[in-house]
């Protein structure tokens, strides 16, 4: 991301962590501090990683799309929206 963008100021290397609580709480978090945000802190945060999982698309092992696919489970917990 550029210095300029609106995207969230994430923890370096956040999307290749193994635990999908970890980075459902460095989202979170992320989401709701900045101040740069055009959206809900939970809305930021899920296109973040809905970005990172398409963007890594065929170069993402399977066994870590499927650690972020849960840590969108773990998003949705951590907000309240499970």
């Amino acid at each position: 991301m550029t210095e300029h963008s609106n995207a969230l100021d994430l923890d370096n290397n956040i999307f290749e962590s193994t635990d999908p609580e970890k980075i459902a709480a460095s989202l979170k978090s992320s989401a709701e501090r900045s101040t740069r945000k055009k959206t809900t802190p939970f809305q930021s945060a899920m296109s973040m990683l809905n970005f990172y999982i398409n963007r890594a698309g065929k170069n993402l092992p399977a066994s870590q799309k499927e650690v972020l696919e849960k840590a969108k489970d773990e998003l949705r917990k951590a907000f309240g929206r499970a």
